[in-house]
């Protein structure tokens, strides 16, 4: 993949840069509660590794697409769905865990193992019953599944609390919002509550009233993964952009603290499952790579095989994502500017709220998103009405998504 000189250089400069802990936020949408009956995952991740990519995986009762970090061939998953249909993340917990143990941050291991040999929530329930303790994790596990499953799992080293999304009286709205703080666990160390104060501010207004919820995955990256609202301060950056600006005493500045978004951000991903009955290979994986602002979501259909378009992954040992490497550039030419030892705590949201009437990069990101959007359900409808096949339904898929990373480039080349 060729970069351009610009672009190659701020790879070479972020790869360098310091990061942060993990701080993710996630949510679980019920089927029973959206409009086509498809139950929908979504999990903003931040971690210490920017660097991420898919992978296929050739599983043990099951093959798999996974969300894994660039340059680790450990047997590590930080999301991901199976040929089943059954599909896991997680988010790490800071208030769980009331005993130490010999080894932790195991969360990866246990959800790539999971993929290899679970078809649904009670598979991975027996799963969790019978590994061997202590577990060396301190998270909550999200999951769904081709038979209508939806649910939270809170799990420590040595037992596991479950919150059905299904069940009226756990998520009244069909839905639950999830952090870095476990429900069961102590209150007094709740973490990333304030992401969890606005993530349910914004989905409690995305959802409306009441009935059943026509969400996209592309609404929830724009109105979440993209967001800079702070529930605690009462403020939008983004929507308030513009009224802040005239009153002459804002530079664009922010502090980076407690947003969805944040420096730390590597990837989003919604996978959106399928009605039960129908096959699980209906289920599709949107994901953005790197920095929501300066990325662009793909959707990647499940397969039997891997259909990964090259952009998203890479095959070799230790190698990147294009997609990856170009939108963390952006981000660094664009919003964490400034130097110094601190330069990671400030935001110039300027260059992706934009100015008067002309196009941020964050525009243009959008735009691909809907370029690529109209292209993928053109082929997906078609696969539905019957007008083409399964196989080449994944065979036009193929061909189409290698343009997707052109058409990215094309619209982000007037910012390079």
């Amino acid at each position: 993949m060729r970069y351009p000189v610009l672009i190659l250089q701020l790879i070479l400069f972020f790869c360098a840069c310091p990061t942060v802990s993990e701080a993710c936020t996630s949510v679980i949408i019920s089927g029973s509660r959206t409009s086509d009956g498809r139950p929908m995952m979504w999990k903003h991740r931040d971690t210490d590794s920017l660097d991420n990519k898919l992978r296929f995986f050739s599983g043990e009762l099951y093959d798999f697409t996974g969300l894994v970090n660039s340059g680790s061939e450990s047997r590590e998953v930080w999301t991901g769905v199976n040929t089943a249909g059954f599909a896991i993340m997680n988010t790490a917990s800071y208030n769980l865990q009331k005993t130490e143990a010999p080894f932790r941050d195991r969360e990866g291991y246990l959800m790539f193992r999971a993929l290899e040999i679970c078809g649904g929530t009670e598979d991975f329930e027996h799963y969790l019953d019978t590994c061997s303790r202590p577990l060396g994790v301190e998270a909550e596990f999200g999951v769904i599944d081709a038979c209508g499953g939806a649910a939270y799992y809170e799990v420590d080293n040595y037992g596991w609390v479950k919150y059905d999304v299904n069940d009226t009286l756990t998520a009244p709205r069909g839905y639950m919002v999830v952090t870095n703080f476990s429900f069961s666990g102590r209150p007094e160390d709740r973490k990333g509550y304030e992401r969890y104060l606005t993530a349910s501010a914004i989905f409690a207004e995305m959802t409306g009233g009441g009935g059943y919820y026509d969400i996209t995955p592309y609404d929830i990256m724009d109105g979440l993964s993209r967001s800079l609202r702070h529930e605690v301060l009462g403020t939008d950056y983004i929507a308030g952009y513009r009224a802040l600006e005239e009153t002459g005493y804002f530079n664009g500045m922010v502090v980076d603290q407690d947003f969805i978004p944040r420096f730390s951000t590597s990837s989003s991903t919604v996978i959106k499952g399928v009605a039960p009955g129908d096959s699980p290979f209906g289920t599709v994986i949107y994901t953005l790579l790197g920095y929501p602002f300066t990325g662009v979501t793909v959707p990647i259909p499940l397969c039997d095989r891997d259909i990964i378009p090259s952009y998203m992954k890479n095959d070799s040992p230790g190698g990147h994502s294009a997609m990856c490497d170009i939108s963390l550039a952006l981000k660094h030419l664009y919003v964490f500017t400034r130097e110094g030892s601190n330069g990671s705590h400030y935001m110039d949201i300027s260059g992706i709220a934009g100015h008067g009437d002309s196009l941020s990069v964050t525009d243009m990101c959008r735009r691909t998103e809907e370029d690529i959007a109209e292209i993928f359900d053109g082929l997906c409808n078609a696969r539905a009405e019957g007008s083409i096949t399964d196989d080449e339904f994944y065979t036009q898929y193929k061909i189409v998504s290698e343009t997707f990373f052109n058409i990215f480039i094309s619209n982000i080349t007037p910012f390079l």
